[in-house]
């Protein structure tokens, strides 16, 4: 039977590919900036929004997307100032934002345990037309900032001193990569889930890291890893019935750990293949800027 014939299937597919192509875009700035459990900590505040709006009986993704920009904001404000370490400032929206959250969920109304799980770990299925319009427009408009302003947010995210004397707004556009991390995590509630979503940032640009070397190479892979395993975990989800964010996220996961492997066994071969007694010359970086790992 094909699954796609169902209208909430489709919708959940072009919701899964819309999450798949735009988180990892995103996700390669906090990567090269080494703030890859951002998205965690943003996601456990967004939960505290998912409370407030239930308590106040508004809707929990607007509320989700205010919060969260404040803690995002929050976070590189602390960072900036260097009051705390960022390990310590992450701490903090862990463990007080999943507890805010679960608190005011109690306090709320509503109490139901599926709607708490179905913010935590993805309700795919269930999204609606008008769930799926906002979804879209946001993320093209995330999609279109990262990589209109690509050149701008690699440098401060190379090499900040630099960028500030070159001259560039570092300060804007860190807030800028701060707001754009809780629009992601709020988008992809509705997805994969608010404990799920930094996976879909961070996997598929650690899985790119591992064949290509360039930013820009990098970048367009991850984001192909992550529409792969955005479409197959939707079809795969549907087949097993399974939980779509949390197929998803194993599947890249899986297409992580196959291109490691296989990274990993050529560059055995290769050291195999060249002659104990001759060493070549090593071999020059390519022109473009390599990435950290």
């Amino acid at each position: 039977m094909n699954l796609f014939q169902y209208d909430f299937m489709i919708r959940a597919l072009i919701a899964a590919l819309v999450i798949g192509l735009t988180a990892p875009a995103l996700g390669i700035y906090l990567v090269q900036r080494r703030m890859s459990l951002i998205g965690d900590g943003v996601g456990h505040v967004a939960l505290t929004g998912v409370g407030v709006g239930l308590l106040l009986d508004q809707s929990p993704i607007l509320t989700a997307m205010l919060v969260a920009a404040a803690g995002a904001v929050t976070i590189e404000l602390i960072r900036e100032r260097g009051r705390t370490s960022g390990d310590l400032a992450l701490a903090l929206l862990f463990y007080g934002g999943i507890a805010g959250g679960v608190m005011l969920v109690g306090l709320s109304a509503n109490r139901s345990n599926a709607n708490l799980m179905a913010y935590l770990f993805g309700s795919l299925t269930t999204t609606s037309p008008a769930d799926l319009v906002v979804i879209v427009v946001l993320a093209v408009t995330l999609l279109a900032a990262m990589l209109l302003l690509r050149p701008a947010l690699f440098a401060i995210s190379h090499d900040e001193e630099y960028a500030k004397v070159s001259g560039l707004p570092v300060r804007t556009l860190n807030l800028l990569l701060a707001v754009t991390t809780a629009m992601t995590v709020t988008i992809a509630m509705r997805t994969v889930g608010l404990l799920l979503i930094s996976a879909m940032m961070v996997v598929p640009v650690a899985t790119a890291q591992q064949v290509t070397r360039g930013f820009r190479s990098t970048m367009a892979l991850a984001m192909g890893v992550g529409v792969l395993a955005a479409g197959c975990g939707v079809w795969l989800a549907g087949q097993a019935n399974t939980a779509p964010g949390a197929t998803i996220v194993v599947l890249a996961i899986a297409a992580f750990l196959a291109v490691a492997l296989g990274a990993a066994l050529r560059r055995a071969l290769r050291r195999r293949s060249v002659p104990v007694a001759h060493h070549p010359a090593p071999e020059l970086e390519p022109p473009d800027v390599v990435l950290e790992r």
